[in-house]
């Protein structure tokens, strides 16, 4: 049973098609809508209340975890509104809320606006995949959705490690394993070292935060796994800086060669808000793996990545400048929204003119 003042906010997020409902004393309830936030029409929540609501949705052993941490992040699933991602953190000394809605079914690609080299990507057999992008971006729903059509066309195991499960995949071609951080296993890391001893054929990473997981993922990529991660970055180049960048000296040149040897593609999107702003757009980039990006990497030589995407259209590879394009000549986002977001706003500029 869920406390009543939360199962009205629930239906009512489902109602206006809300992707997010954040609970904050001294505020209404603040649904956001579209990329957008929008203040329910009613008062606003006390302390005691929000703190009410935030404990009623946990066991004590979850208590007890917030208490130590001061944060927390677990999944719920609720009647009307499908599955939340629920996230509990202290501000002046009060515990508020944010929850992220991830509905129960993982849409299509035409529905989702990802490219069909993507899909392409997701048949290799082996390799690493990255999926970035900052906060809100849609990762996991891209991720969830490379890991169904995995599942629904081989016959292989899938193991994911999430912090916490957003979509619940049911065993079609695969067997999916579906690990959650805090309930099925202690840690990220101490999980990622486990699984390679459980015999998967794909692993699903929920987002890989430091060196040991960067490590132990291109380890199994490395040795015949495939393997699908996310991480918070805003591009392509940026993303793989950063795997780099947490390393020195010889291991930072092992993990350049790791690297460039087991890729396969990087998609980095953000979602914008539609021309009608009644919904949002994917707008994306995508490297795939070829012999120019594999040495490109390999001499981590990442500032000469932009001219290879470039030329290397008919590989599938796309820049976001020119997405951001197609999606403005197609009248889906407006010329504004497609400047703001451009990696480089004057050559965007020219190309309008």
């Amino acid at each position: 049973m869920f406390h009543p003042q939360l199962d009205r906010l629930f239906s009512g997020a489902s109602e206006l098609s809300a992707s997010d409902l954040h609970l904050v004393a001294g505020v209404p309830a603040a649904f956001r809508v579209t990329g957008e936030i929008i203040l329910a029409d009613e008062d606003a929540f006390t302390g005691e209340e929000v703190n009410a609501m935030a404990l009623s949705l946990l066991s004590p052993a979850q208590k007890q975890k917030l208490d130590d941490d001061w944060e927390l992040c677990i999944s719920i699933k609720h009647p009307v509104a499908g599955r939340i991602r629920s996230t509990f953190y202290r501000r002046a000394g009060i515990i508020e809320l944010s929850f992220r809605f991830t509905g129960a079914n993982v849409l299509t690609r035409d529905e989702l606006g990802l490219p069909s080299t993507l899909v392409d990507l997701a048949r290799r057999p082996n390799g690493l995949i990255l999926i970035t992008g900052p906060t809100g971006a849609g990762k996991t729903t891209t991720l969830n959705f490379l890991v169904d059509i995995i599942n629904s066309e081989r016959r292989c195991k899938i193991l994911t490690i999430e912090d916490p499960i957003e979509y619940v995949h049911e065993n079609r071609k695969a067997i999916v394993v579906q690990q959650e951080v805090l309930t099925d296993v202690r840690s990220f890391n101490r999980a990622l070292i486990h699984a390679l001893r459980q015999d998967p054929d794909v692993m699903v990473i929920g987002e890989i935060r430091d060196h040991e997981a960067i490590a132990t993922a291109l380890t199994a990529a490395e040795t015949g796994h495939l393997v699908l991660a996310t991480m918070h970055s805003p591009g392509v180049s940026n993303a793989l800086e950063r795997i780099i960048g947490v390393f020195e000296g010889s291991a930072q040149r092992q993990v350049v060669l790791q690297l460039a040897n087991t890729l396969q593609g990087v998609i980095a999107q953000e979602l914008l808000p539609s021309t009608d702003r009644l919904r949002r757009v994917l707008a994306y980039e995508l490297l795939v793996s070829n012999h120019a990006i594999r040495t490109i990497v390999r001499n981590n030589e990442l500032h000469h990545l932009v001219n290879v995407m470039q030329t290397s259209q008919r590989d599938g590879m796309v820049l976001m400048d020119n997405c951001l394009m197609d999606l403005y000549g197609k009248a889906a986002i407006t010329y504004d929204t497609a400047v703001s977001k451009a990696r480089q706003p004057e050559r965007f500029q020219q190309m309008q003119g």
